[in-house]
């Protein structure tokens, strides 16, 4: 076997990306890949999403050292044989100095008789390895072109495991290596001189299960009455065009991952199970999921949740045997890393008030962790749906996909004849095994840090300007965002440069019910809302004597109005939040104006419309401290950079001068220079001075119903 080749790297990392990238073979960046030559093995390293991976993600061994754990005498206490082999693997290392940790299956790839390897934890395969028949099945579907491995523990038994089995396989039929190998509970490994072997190898074998499920009878795997509607159909669909899922089909977490957020929850209707109509599950979402941020996090802070109410989800949790089926144990070690082993079954009671229904969640959930050891990572809400959480979106989003995915092989293996989950004894040491931990360790350490870290932020009038900016600073520090605005592409497109960390919503802030639906969107995403930006605004300028009654009203309700709506739809999201943690508080802050602390020549709606926030913060200040919520206000001074100054056809420089309202100013020029010279610094305000005053206000523990000037000097207050 020839060195290793730079084309066979980049053929590598091209593979890698492939299976990787695809969810119905590799979800939460698991999975791992090689290639080797006949002195080397190149590995993917451990806590490297293989979607994203590049030829710096691997970990070169030597594959003589390799050879050489296998003859070595391990202790046979579990918890010593795995440090003493961790050890060993990275004393293999040819680079120790890059500080990477190779996967613990790299002696599995040193096994295999074959230049390329992949491993991954295709939901197709999973259906037979978790299921009760599944050898048997594989057996009759494959014959002897597909090894079979039993579970046994990670690292060196499973490494010994693979030895002797692909031995016996190999004297048993004359071949030197099989078409795959099934590992029980866990996965697929395909092997091949090339990755075009593996690719048209992995065809087939998907394929072939695919085909045996369409000419099995589907029927409802979970005990769903006859009024369903929801169909079983939705499970093995698929969906997707993926290049791997082309010809061969998908599984049900890539077609929920698509399903869109803000989709109506499915009233069930079957006598079995409790019913949710659309209004009743929105409210619930609204209690559930901010009190799960409080109630699943650890001492300080607050984790994210996020919601997911999809076809295969609600099969499973608006199903007669739901709750058995969940309750079953896990199935592969996936699940239990990134969802930990068992979710949390819990049942709403119609018409229960908030407090008891969080006081009850809160029980439900120390009982759990009395009797699992952890608190999940998965709540299941019979008849509404799944919440998953995470340290941030990015982790509540890989634990609610591979729940997923845990759906789809509960209802494939029970099609093929039942489910064969985890015993306890393998899935407790999953649970300790030092291996996974450092492997959450590194994707917790990838979590964003700064002053607004773990913070879900809202902020209005966000696609663009001050708004934006704001938002983008966030951010920067740590937080999650939703952008809202009345300009809803333009939300959207802001937040997409932002990442998974934003999200851009529609919102008209005069609008309750547009208010209501962007609240709720925010909160099935990241699980509730930290910090209320009522940054929203227009201005029109003009004299009392000639402005329009309607741009007066438009002004006042964005304005004044716009700001109280935001904050009547916002405050009980922030209650439940409290409520669930009481030492956790919360922030409201008004983008108010220097002109709500004076009045504004010929800009009497605007400056009224301030003036009135200001009244609006210190009244809500007084009434929602006692749900752990302050309220205060900044008022800037002149944001002359922005759209709303500098906009060359409706901008304030524009109006100012067409109105008259700078004395001798014939040009925009003049106009700007004119208000630069009322500031005592010379300058406008910028959005950095904002934030360090909103900063401020987060951090700052005594300080509600104030309303902060930030304008340079300009207004001093008295």
């Amino acid at each position: 076997m020839p060195a290793i080749t730079s084309a066979q790297i980049d053929q590598l990392v091209a593979m890698s990306r492939l299976y990787g990238a695809d969810p119905s073979f590799c979800l939460a960046g698991g999975g791992n890949t090689s290639v080797k030559s006949h002195d080397r093995l190149l590995v993917k390293a451990s806590g490297v999403a293989l979607g994203t991976v590049d030829a710096d993600g691997f970990v070169e061994l030597d594959r003589l050292a390799l050879a050489e754990i296998m003859k070595r005498e391990f202790p046979t206490e579990p918890t010593a044989r795995e440090e003493q082999f961790k050890r060993a693997t990275l004393a293999a290392r040819t680079q120790p100095g890059r500080n990477q940790r190779p996967s613990v299956e790299c002696i599995l790839h040193h096994l295999f008789p074959r230049t390329f390897v992949v491993h991954t934890h295709a939901t197709l395969v999973n259906m037979l390895t978790c299921g009760r028949n599944g050898r048997a099945q594989t057996q009759a579907l494959f014959g002897d072109d597909v090894l079979w491995l039993p579970y046994v523990d990670p690292g060196l038994v499973l490494a010994h495991t693979l030895q002797k089995e692909l031995r016996a396989w190999q004297q048993r039929t004359g071949r030197e290596c099989p078409l795959a190998v099934f590992m029980a509970n866990h996965g697929l490994i395909v092997a091949g001189e090339t990755p075009a072997e593996i690719e048209k190898s992995t065809t087939r074998v998907i394929g072939t299960i695919r085909r045996h499920l369409e000419t099995t009878p589907a029927g409802n795997p979970f005990g769903v009455g006859a009024k369903q509607n929801v169909s079983s159909k939705d499970t093995f669909s698929g969906g997707t065009t993926s290049r791997l899922r082309q010809g061969y089909g998908g599984q049900a977490a890539s077609s929920a991952a698509g399903a869109e957020p803000g989709a109506p929850t499915c009233a069930i209707i079957n006598e079995a199970v409790f019913r949710m109509e659309p209004e009743a599950a929105r409210a619930l979402v609204n209690i559930i999921g901010p009190a799960l941020r409080g109630l699943l996090a650890p001492q300080s802070g607050l984790r994210i949740v996020t919601f997911d109410d999809s076809p295969s989800v609600l099969e499973l949790v608006a199903s007669a045997n739901g709750r058995e089926a969940a309750m079953g144990g896990p199935l592969i070690p996936d699940q239990i890393v990134y969802c930990r082993s068992f979710p949390l079954w819990f049942e709403p009671r119609d018409g229960e008030e908030s407090g008891k229904l969080i006081a009850r969640l809160a029980d439900a959930l120390a009982a759990h962790e009395r009797e699992r050891r952890f608190r999940p990572n998965v709540v299941l809400v019979a008849g509404l749906g799944l919440f998953a959480a995470g340290n941030d979106f990015a982790g509540a989003d890989t634990a609610r996909a591979v729940y997923l995915d845990a759906i789809a092989i509960m209802a494939g293996a029970t099609r093929l004849g039942g489910v064969q989950p985890l015993p306890e004894r393998e899935y407790r040491f999953i649970e300790d095994w030092e291996v996974e931990a450092y492997r959450q360790a590194v994707s917790i350490a990838a979590a964003a840090a700064g002053r607004a870290a773990g913070k879900v932020a809202f902020v209005t009038g966000a696609a663009q300007g001050f708004g934006l900016e704001i938002a983008q600073d966030l951010i920067a520090q740590g937080a999650h965002v939703a952008l809202a605005d009345v300009n809803a592409e333009g939300a959207r497109l802001s937040a997409a440069k932002l990442g998974p960390r934003a999200v851009g919503l529609a919102v008209d802030v005069t609008a309750v019910a547009s208010v209501a639906a962007a609240v709720h969107q925010a909160v099935r995403r990241f699980g509730g809302i930290d910090l209320l930006i009522s940054n929203a605004g227009v201005l029109k300028a003009g004299s009392v004597k000639t402005l329009a009654v309607a741009d007066f009203d438009a002004v006042t309700a964005v304005n004044y109005k716009g700001y109280f709506v935001c904050v009547q739809q916002v405050a009980p999201i922030l209650a439940a939040q409290h409520t669930a943690r009481p030492e956790i508080w919360t922030d409201i802050i008004q983008i108010n104006s220097k002109s709500g602390l004076q009045g504004s020549n010929r800009n009497g709606a605007y400056a009224g419309g301030k003036f009135g926030g200001i009244g609006l913060t210190q009244s809500f200040a007084l009434e929602l401290v006692t749900d752990g919520i302050k309220v205060n206000a900044i008022c800037p001074g002149n944001y002359f950079a922005g759209p709303l100054w500098s906009d060359p056809a409706n901008g304030l420089f524009v109006q100012y001068l067409r109105s008259g309202k700078v004395p001798g100013a014939r040009t925009i020029e003049d106009v700007r220079r004119f208000y630069e010279a009322k500031v005592p610094m010379g300058r406008g305000c910028e959005t950095a001075d904002v934030m360090k005053a909103i900063y401020y206000l987060m951090e700052q523990k005594y300080e509600t119903g104030q309303a902060l000037p930030v304008t340079g000097g300009q207004v001093m207050l008295s």
